[in-house]
Formats: C-alpha cells, structure tokens, sequence
C-alpha cells in the first residue's frame, strides 16, 4: 500500500526541524553538509569571497574540482552560474540551490548509506543518489532533496588472479582475473592497478568518471567495449543497499533480477550501488589511426558533408575489422576543431580549421601497418575525391599496451562547466549506410550559426553484440545491433534567457533527435547521453527491457523512494508547480 503521495518540500510545515537535521548529522560523525552552490562567493550575500570567486571561475571547467564538491556538476544549471568579477561581470540574477539538493550525506562507509536513507524515507524526502556529478540528464539533482553522496565511500580495491565469486555462486561462467571496487572510486585510481598487473579494465573514456554509479549502471561505453563489452556487462557481482534497509550480494545466483536491473537498466532508482567485482582481460598491443579532415575555403562544404557520409558509411565494416573509437565533427566551432601541422596554404601560413571532422580509432592486436591496410580503400576514397578541396590527414601510431595507447590518446579529462543541451540515437549498419543518411547528418548538424557539434562513439560491434546473449544483462537491447552511438549537442551564452535555451532543447528534441530517429526507427539511444526531454524516453532508453525493469523496481523499491528523472520508476511522479514530486494515480 502506498502511504505518501507527495514528497515534501523545504517550505513545507512538516519539512524536518534542524533539530532533526543536527540529530542525523550526529548519527553519521558529523558528515551531514548543507549544501552551498559552487559559485556562491561570486554574489551578495552571506558567501561572498571576490578572492573565492576568482578562485571558482579558474577552476570551474575542471572535472576534478567539480567533483570534489557535493553539488558541483560537469554540466551545471542555471541556477547559479560562475561569474568573473575580475573582468567586470555583474549577477543577473540570484544564487539559489533551484533544483540542487538541500542537504548530502557525505557517505564514507554502508552505514552512513543506510541512515541517510533512513531518513528520508521516515520524513518523506526526495532521495537523490551522488557519485562523481557527471551526469547529463540530472538525475543527480532534485528539489528539496537529500543526497547520498557516495564520492568518498571508499573500502579498498582488490584484485582477483582468477574471480571467486563471494557466495561461491556457481553460475558465473567467468574464468579469468577480475577487481573488486570498494566504494566511490573513479577509473583514474583503478587503471594504474590494471596496468601493474597487465590487464585491461573497460573504464570509461574519461579517466574522472566513477566506476560503479550511472556510468556502469547506464550500460558504460569505453575505448575497449568492442572488444571486451559495455560496462555493466563486465559486473560479477555487485553489493547494493534496498529501500527496506538491507545491504545484499547479486550475482546470477542470488537477487538475479536487481543483478540484471543493475547491470545496465539504469542507476539511482534500484538501490545504493557500493561494490562491485568486474572483469579484468589480458591487455594487448593497440595500433591507433588519427583522421582529420577540413575544407579548404566555404565553397568546399558539400565535399566536406560527402566526406563525412562516406566515413560512416564506412564504420560498419570497419568495426567487423576491428576497429572502433571515438570521433567528432562540426560546422562551425568556437576554438579549431582541426590543427594543420603538416599542410601549409599560401605563402607558408599553416591554417587551423573551425570546421571539420576528426577521429582517433584503434585495433587491438594488431599493428599499425596492419590498420593501415585495413583502412586503405576508404582513406584512398577520401584522398582521390577530395584531394583537392579538404585538408586531409591521416596518421597511424603503434603502442606495446592497451594501456600505453589509453594514456596517449583516450585518456584525457576534457573540460566541462558549460551548459548545453544534447541528444543521441544509437546507430545500425542499416543506418549508417542508407541513401537518407547524408540528409540526415545535415539536419543533424544544422547550420553553422548554431554551433552544433556531433560526437561519434563508434564502440559497437564485437564483444557488445556478442553479449546481448547474457541473461543476466540489462543493457539496452538496441546496442547489440548498433554500431554508433551519435551524439547532437548545442550551447549558449552565459547568462542567456529561458526563451533562447527553450528554443535550443526544442532544436535538439524536435528536429536533431528527431531525424536520427527516422533514420534509425529500430533502436534506441544510451540513456547516458540522451535527451532528457525526449516524450518516449522508456522505449528509447530500456527497449524491450523496460517492462521487466519496472517489474523488478516494484519489487524492491515500491514506495518509489529512489527516483530520478527518466530512470524506471519516474513514470510514477510528476513535479507539482514547485518542484516537490507528486504520485501519479
């Protein structure tokens, strides 16, 4: 039986008294933080710092310094953006929490997660669950909310020569070496320990990002998923904190259905997530292609959008081959997109370009003479139809590690703290080599004013195919068939008013997504890197797996306490003109 039907709010009479706030903090050795946004010394009031505040807009576009704060976000809202007051900028508006969570839990062991959760389901809170704050679609946030920030929940990392499975579980049919993670690390303290032992972990792209929270429960793409599978589908066993207050082990032998929910069915909704063991694979030589490509002058821009059909045309076959990485391209970019070391214009003035195209692509177990040949039909295409009218280049490098090679050329903290919108469609062969594909791209791109750019992970094929027979996982059924997973943002100005971010979300929602999903009606898109807005998020994001999904969150969390936007269960709740959350009945 459902008791609440309304989450209360911090304006609400029965919203808890500080005394009850003070009581939890003490329960957990004073790890209780009212949250304060980032940015809040750059405004009047009680925080204001100028000294503070040059500090924060110096920091503000690291990932390190955004996730060491309870409420700093790689992608932040607009709630309280930083300001440089050294150059003269002024507020226009306030400094207020919006939809940031009131309180966090700074969590450092089970049973800080166990009496934060406590809480608030006594007091009828808005839970919302934190790792590192790399989250796109905000599900990390929530208005009048506490927060489980489980950061700094750390009990140790252990390596496994051969996995044991904790239960003794018999159904595991993994044989070789495995890590289990202990809490809230990232992949930057676990990929040194992999290369000490000479083995592969499939971490994310970006070294920052945590390695057990939405990343790995969202499915969790990486340099190394063609070849050894996503990231959720590298979970042996995972320990995870219920609604009902206990802390339990799945595995294919017990709680198989949360080991399933969790392995890819989206995180934050299911329960706190603490541990996992995940495979570890022998590491391999990797040979690395690098392409880019740019066009001359503006009278070259259909050679350049040709080119750009004929490279994806081509990824099919060449993720068959072995190939697979990362890529993307625009029209128009802020800063070059394209650097020209090696071709000089004119009277020996080297161009960088705002337009073009650029990815880095990878084989394992191969070298560099070997990519190159694999590549030779499709960069003797480009070279032949476009020699004259696009800078191209194409260089080939080889590594003795998987390691060496992630170092070198993925692994690498890209800045962030800027706000934008963005949408993704998973890609199949079908897709990628339609006859519609070219006209697609263009409205994917748009026009050069909008500032589009289109990211191309290009991970699919192999192992992730391969490992849509594990019935124990809940990834997305759409990537078994894909081979790109495209990504559409767009941003805007600091300070830009709701009307022109409103028009960029309906861009992005209405006619970007949009095309790629009449491209490609028959699959879906990562759930990590979708549009938060999109109307059929359940169908785009779970596929044939979203009954069962739900199912499971009944099962295990019926009163709803663990929600967030587009996860399984949100179906349930809508926010009231405040933000406070109601039940749909």
């Amino acid at each position: 039986m459902l008791v609440n039907a309304l989450l209360i709010g911090p304006n609400d009479p029965c919203w808890p008294s500080l005394a009850r706030w003070s009581s939890l903090n003490s329960t957990i050795a004073g790890k209780l933080i009212k949250n304060v946004q980032p940015a809040a010394p750059c405004y009047p009031g009680h925080y204001q710092d100028i000294a503070k505040c040059e500090y924060v807009n110096s920091q503000w576009t690291s990932q390190d310094y955004q996730t060491s704060t309870p409420i700093g976000l790689s992608y932040p809202t607009e709630s309280c953006p930083v300001l440089n007051l050294t150059a003269g900028q002024q507020p226009s508006q306030s400094c207020t929490l919006g939809d940031q969570p009131v309180y966090s839990v700074n969590a450092t062991n089970a049973s800080d997660v166990a009496k934060g959760v406590r809480f608030a389901k006594k007091y009828n809170l808005r839970l919302v669950i934190r790792d590192t704050g790399h989250d796109l679609l905000r599900r990390s946030t929530g208005y009048g909310s506490l927060q489980i920030w489980i950061k700094y929940l750390r009990t140790g990392v252990t390596f496994q020569q051969t996995f044991s499975p904790s239960s003794g579980c018999t159904k595991s049919t993994w044989r070789g070496s495995a890590f289990e993670i202990g809490g809230g690390y990232t992949w930057s303290d676990i990929l040194g320990e992999a290369a000490s032992k000479n083995v592969i972990v499939v971490s994310g792209g970006t070294p920052s990002v945590g390695c057990l929270g939405g990343w790995m429960q969202g499915g969790g793409h990486g340099p190394a998923v063609r070849d050894f599978g996503l990231g959720a589908d590298q979970v042996l066993e995972a320990q995870i904190f219920l609604a009902n207050g206990q802390l339990v082990t799945a595995n294919p032998c017990q709680y198989s259905d949360l080991f399933f929910a969790i392995r890819g069915g989206g995180g934050g909704t299911y329960g706190v997530v603490i541990s996992t063991t995940v495979k570890a694979h022998p590491t391999n030589k990797v040979a690395a292609q690098q392409l880019s490509f740019a066009p001359l002058n503006a009278s070259y821009m259909s050679d350049f959008m040709n080119a750009v059909e004929i490279v994806h045309n081509a990824y099919p076959n060449l993720s068959d081959q072995g190939f697979s990485g990362y890529g993307s391209w625009a029209l128009r970019c802020p800063t070059p997109l394209v650097y020209n070391y090696n071709y000089t214009l004119g009277e020996d003035v080297k161009a960088n370009y705002t337009t073009g195209f650029t990815h880095t692509i990878a084989i394992f177990g191969k070298t560099g003479e070997e990519a190159e040949s694999i590549f030779a039909p499709v960069a003797s295409r480009l070279i032949s139809s476009f020699g004259r009218s696009l800078f191209l280049n194409i260089t080939y490098s080889s590594f003795p590690t998987y390691a060496a090679y992630y170092t070198a050329l993925s692994g690498i903290a890209s800045p962030i703290g800027l706000s934008a919108a963005l949408g993704s469609r998973l890609l199949d062969r079908k897709a990628l080599t339609s006859p519609q594909l070219g006209e697609t791209l263009q409205k994917v791109v748009g026009e050069p004013e909008e500032y589009t750019s289109v990211n191309i992970v290009f991970v699919g094929g192999g192992q992730v195919a391969r490992d849509g027979a594990d019935p124990y996982s809940g990834v997305n059924p759409a990537w078994r068939t894909s081979y790109i997973h495209n990504i559409v943002a767009r941003g805007w100005a600091p300070g830009a008013d709701e009307a022109t971010r409103n028009a960029i979300y309906s861009d992005i929602t209405d006619v970007k997504v949009q095309a790629m999903k009449d491209l490609a009606p028959d699959t879906g898109a990562y759930m990590n890197e979708g549009d938060r807005f999109d109307p059929e998020y359940l169908k785009d994001f779970y596929g044939e797996h979203a009954p069962k999904l739900s199912a499971i969150k009944r099962k295990y969390d019926p009163s709803g306490l663990f929600y967030c936007p587009t996860c399984i269960g949100s179906e349930w709740w809508q926010p009231d003109s405040t933000g406070r959350l109601c039940r749909v009945t």
